[in-house]
């Protein structure tokens, strides 16, 4: 069969923000080549799974998902499939072994090359674009990005990871760190807010741990530089490791009003020995410290984080040190998951006693019961304030309008007499507050 140059495509993602933005680099990708975007895969003539690898099972729960896609291509064989992010790059050549009508996988490194390989498909053969090449071999011209959405930019600083966390599979799907020099991000951000944008958030599995290759200028120089770009509005950055914050870092927080009060910030466990026992790096004690300096230089700072429960060898006291943390630090958000064995990784051949999963079921529900509340009386405290407000989507009430607090948090509101254009900034004042989100009305101009 004689495959035709498809003319639509259509793009699923799984995943994290960098999944997101490689998404947004394949599809422009695809456009300069002249084949259209659609948001129905039944309309589509290329269907590609960006697929994300954090969590349990996540092979077999993509290669059910292009299961499916492959009933649809048995009623049109001229479709063609694409298998790419964390999970391709993890399978590679299994993918094609294991469905013969797939038609090319491409790694989180290679998204640049996406152009070359449907070529390389389509004179006849299947394709495997995995592996890691060099920075300088990388292909990524920031004016061929599809830029989904009208007020945020994300901007990649920092690809990989050479941190040996236990339970991590980022450093074998996304390889070791490439840091992209400072001149090219500084460039990057005036383009994107040149375009219209409002928003800029740096990207990077272990975003201020990014130095400039040529000067070897840190991530404080960085935000620094960033942050005095003439029309930034709003700048954020994720995802943030404990040990890399040095204080020149947590003092930008506190100089420039435009770095958004908020901040992710991992810490996975309360209990030092757990802590050990994932390989990353830093006690609670240094946690607990750089949370009050943060506080100290960014008055009502937002934080969340991301704590894995039951993970190889947690005991009732290393789960309770993890609740007595989260009360103690009163996160804005938590970002919890029962642990799940990742292949690659070290914390299976660990001699610990397993967690039943029953237990980590119960720990999780207790934590989301503790957090639930902090978070109610957290969002309680912001009734009467008032935001600005960057319109993000319609809601799903007639007359409302949806849109993120400089803290990150999600604020519904009615937008009265005239609706907000998406992607603008307005004044809003919180009238109630839940658990996950607030409610107000837009204040008259």
């Amino acid at each position: 069969m004689t495959l035709a140059p498809p003319r639509r495509f259509f793009v699923e993602t799984w995943g994290c923000q960098m999944n997101e933005l490689d998404s947004q680099r394949l599809s422009s990708q695809l456009m300069q080549q002249g084949v259209l975007p659609t948001r129905d895969p039944q309309e589509a003539d290329l269907i590609l799974l960006n697929s994300c690898s954090v969590r349990e099972k996540a092979a077999q729960k993509a290669y059910s998902r292009l299961g499916e896609y492959r009933v649809m291509k048995r009623h049109r064989p001229e479709l063609l499939l694409g298998f790419c992010g964390c999970v391709a790059q993890q399978e590679g050549d299994r993918a094609l072994e294991r469905l013969p009508d797939l038609d090319f996988v491409i790694g989180p490194a290679r998204v640049g090359e996406v152009g070359q390989v449907l070529q390389r498909r389509l004179s006849g053969r299947r394709v495997v674009a995995t592996g890691f090449p060099d920075a300088a071999e990388r292909n990524y011209d920031l004016d061929l990005l599809s830029r989904e959405g009208t007020y945020k930019g994300m901007v990649t600083i920092i690809e990989g990871c050479n941190k040996k966390c236990t339970f991590c599979i980022v450093p074998s799907t996304r390889g070791p760190e490439q840091n992209r020099p400072m001149e090219h991000i500084l460039a990057e951000v005036r383009h994107l807010l040149d375009f219209g944008f409002r928003e800029i958030e740096l990207l990077g599995q272990t975003v201020n741990h990014w130095r400039d290759p040529s000067t070897a200028a840190d991530f404080a120089v960085l935000l620094d530089r960033v942050a005095r770009i003439d029309g930034l509005e709003r700048l954020r950055f994720v995802t943030s490791y404990p040990r890399d914050f040095t204080q020149d870092m947590v003092d930008q927080l506190g100089r420039h009003a435009n770095i958004c009060p908020y901040l992710h910030l991992p810490v996975q466990s309360g209990s030092d020995r757990i802590l050990r026992l994932m390989g990353r790096g830093y006690d609670i004690e240094l946690y607990r410290d750089l949370i009050g300096r943060l506080r100290t230089s960014r008055p009502g700072i937002a934080l969340s984080t991301d704590i894995i429960v039951g993970f190889p060898g947690e005991t009732d006291e290393d789960f309770e040190a993890t609740l007595e943390l989260i009360s103690e630090v009163r996160f804005a958000s938590i970002f919890a998951f029962k642990y799940s064995s990742r292949p690659g990784t070290a914390a299976p051949r660990l001699k610990v006693p397993i967690v039943e999963m029953g237990v980590a079921d119960r720990r999780l529900q207790r934590l989301f019961a503790l957090q639930k509340g902090i978070q109610l009386e957290i969002n309680q405290t912001l009734v009467g304030e008032t935001f600005d407000i960057l319109v993000t989507s319609w809601g799903k009430q007639p007359g409302s309008q949806t849109g993120r607090t400089p803290c990150h948090r999600l604020l519904h509101f009615d937008f009265g007499e005239q609706a907000a254009e998406l992607g603008s900034m307005t004044r809003v004042v919180v009238e109630k507050a839940f658990p996950h989100s607030l409610v107000g009305s837009r204040v008259a101009a």
